[in-house]
Order: structure tokens, then sequence, then C-alpha cells
């Protein structure tokens, strides 16, 4: 339990990084033309950046709070079979 914990706020923490420093993680890891040309706007990649950045904390969070399974088979599983 503390291990789930630890790791989800981990995630959670990462994805705030990504959402606030998007220029260092820009830096890194350099422009992504897919966004570039569909986001529609000028800098389309810090965009994309920080979007990601706030999925990554949504995951975090459900990870942390042992939510993820849950939404996943909710979610997704229905195309599975899983009720």
């Amino acid at each position: 339990m503390f291990l789930r914990i630890f790791f989800g706020l981990l995630i959670a923490a990462i994805g705030f990084s990504m959402t606030w420093k998007t220029e260092w993680y820009l830096s890194i890891f350099g422009r992504v033309e897919w966004a570039e040309r569909h986001l529609g706007v000028e800098g389309g990649t810090r965009l994309f950046y920080k979007l990601l950045g706030i999925v990554v904390v949504i995951i975090g969070v459900f990870l942390a709070a042992n939510l993820l399974g849950d939404i996943l088979i909710g979610t997704i599983g229905r195309f599975f079979g899983a009720t």
C-alpha cells in the first residue's frame, strides 16, 4: 500500500513538473512535429507537454488512490469483456 501511494505521488509530481517546467522538457526531448501541425497554435509542442503533464498527474492520483484499475475496467474493460 505504501509503495502504491509513493509511486502514485511520484508519477503525479513528474506530471506536475511537465506542466510547470515545460521549457526544460522541450530542451531535453525536442519538438513534437505532430503537435506543431495539429494543435493549431504557435508553440504546439509546449501545449502538448502541458496536456500530457495534466494526464500524467491524473493517472498518478488515480494510482495513489487505488482507483486506476476500477477506472480502466469501467471504461475500456467493456471492450474486452470485463464486468
